[in-house]
């Protein structure tokens, strides 16, 4: 359950009263765990896996009653807008035009008289802060025209050029900064909210990063960029069952050989940075780090593209070496090889098992993803955001492939595919299982919340007013009382 999906009556969900809500109903079922997307700041297309900063809170989920209860805002100026969206879906458009002026009113007032430890915030994370509130001031002057469109001496980060920027832009630099310290309060404050009640919060690194992002941009030497700053090749997948075009994801590729003589700090920083902001990790993609997908930029589809040797091993010794061993849930994935299960296996991190690749023949269903199969030390999901909610994979994949499902796994109308194909996860040896509150409440194909290789109609989702009643908690709970795991 993302926070944009939480109930809110401001376009999309809150680090505020609906997220405490949301970890009381998961504290009554019994539950240990709660799964987030990335919470970084969303760019084209709205997608969280595509963000303006690997390190920077997403502005959206600040909540702005919050910011009332502060002091920083007066109900007048949000409490009556227009949010654009229907109680279930979110209205990135009108979210992009409304939010930030509001925003900006509370960082007015926030100015007059900040918070003792905003200089301090600022300082412990100058790292990343003071070029990503540079990089969005400069958004801003240029219409959020991306990075490599702007002069060329902006492009090309000359010293004198940004000094200039840092000087005339200097209060549109501190709003950004603002928002990254209204955030992280607000982050912080949930979090120990969530873990006081026995919850840990599982969070997402994304492999890749967005061409358009602070992290391309202040550090272009770690990518695999021309003499322009554009990307010689780019992410992606080839055609499988679900996709003949493949996915074009275009994140540009990391320059690894440049990595390796660096010591891997860019990671070792992305990854200690990420680890303390959340409880546990889930490292996207991580086939990618054995080999990865290269497709020619410009191409305008993923049917050409060649298989190149990513870092293996070597980053992650890096990794553990700087930062000790951490706890890490690897999505391994996608096109598997022999290489890629010995390096989950030499990481010693879990992988995932994903319940309904056991039945779909689009991509050829494997029997590892039989719950019979599974082994202790994985992570066993019923979907992710990825996949079709149960109800909607029911209601639209081959039928041979639904009657296979429905006799393996016992399933009945009168119960509820979707409760039947849960409780065969919690029946498992899975050390652990994550349901999407989706497949927990029982809901179709259009609340999915993402379709790989599609733009438009993603992410979009988000749960009605009273959808997590004491009713539904109770019954799960008696669900993870009855196979043993219940939160000890």
């Amino acid at each position: 359950m993302h926070l944009s999906s939480l109930p809110s009556p401001y376009g999309i969900g809150s680090m505020g009263e609906p997220a405490r809500r949301f970890a009381d109903f998961l504290s009554q079922a019994g539950q240990a765990y709660w799964q987030l997307l990335p919470i970084c700041p969303t760019s084209y297309g709205d997608s969280p896996y595509q963000t303006f900063s690997s390190y920077a809170g997403n502005p959206y989920f600040i909540d702005l009653e919050e910011l009332e209860r502060a002091g920083y805002l007066k109900w007048e100026e949000y409490g009556t807008t227009d949010w654009g969206s229907t109680p279930d879906r979110i209205h990135y458009g009108a979210l992009y035009e409304k939010r930030y002026p509001v925003l900006r009113k509370a960082a007015a007032r926030f100015r007059e008289n900040p918070p003792s430890d905003y200089a301090g915030f600022c300082q412990e994370n100058a790292g990343w802060l003071e070029d990503y509130a540079l990089f969005m001031a400069l958004k801003d002057a240029h219409g959020g025209t991306p990075w490599h469109m702007w002069e060329p001496e902006l492009r090309n980060r000359k010293p004198e050029a940004l000094a200039a920027v840092r000087e005339s832009r200097s209060g549109d630099i501190e709003f950004w900064k603002i928002c990254q310290y209204l955030f992280f309060a607000q982050w912080k404050a949930l979090r120990s909210y969530v873990n006081e009640r026995g919850i840990r919060i599982i969070g997402d690194l994304p492999i890749y990063t967005a061409l358009d992002s602070v992290d391309v941009w202040a550090h272009p030497e770690q990518f695999q960029l021309d003499e322009n700053r554009m990307p010689r090749e780019v992410s992606g997948c080839p055609p499988d069952g679900f996709s003949a075009d493949g996915q074009l994801w275009g994140n540009p590729l990391f320059d690894w050989d440049f990595m390796d003589r660096d010591g891997y700090s860019w990671w070792i920083d992305r990854i200690g940075y990420l680890c303390r902001v959340y409880d546990v990790l889930r490292i996207d993609h991580f086939r990618g780090f054995d080999s990865y997908y290269a497709i020619p930029y410009g191409r305008p589809d993923a049917r050409v593209g060649r298989w190149r040797e990513g870092p293996g091993m070597r980053l992650f010794r890096a990794v553990e070496e700087k930062i000790g061993r951490q706890p890490i849930i690897a999505e391994d994935l996608g096109y598997m090889t022999d290489s890629v299960r010995r390096l989950l296996a030499d990481s010693g991190f879990p992988g995932m098992r994903v319940l309904e690749f056991a039945f779909d023949s689009r991509d050829g269903s494997s029997t590892a993803y039989l719950p019979h199969n599974y082994v202790r030390h994985c992570v066993a999901y019923t979907g992710t955001h990825d996949n079709d909610t149960i109800l909607g994979w029911m209601s639209s994949a081959d039928l041979a492939d639904v009657s296979h499902a429905v006799e393996y796994l016992r399933l009945s109308k009168e119960e509820g595919y979707h409760w039947g194909m849960m409780r065969a996860l919690w029946g498992s040896t899975a050390d652990l299982t994550i349901v999407q509150a989706q497949d927990l409440l029982g809901l179709g194909s259009w609340a999915r919340m993402n379709t790989p290789g599609t733009v438009g109609n993603n992410w979009m989702w988000r749960a009605g007013e009273g959808s997590f009643s004491e009713k539904l908690a109770a019954r799960l709970r008696h669900e993870m009382k009855l196979y043993e795991r219940l939160r000890k």
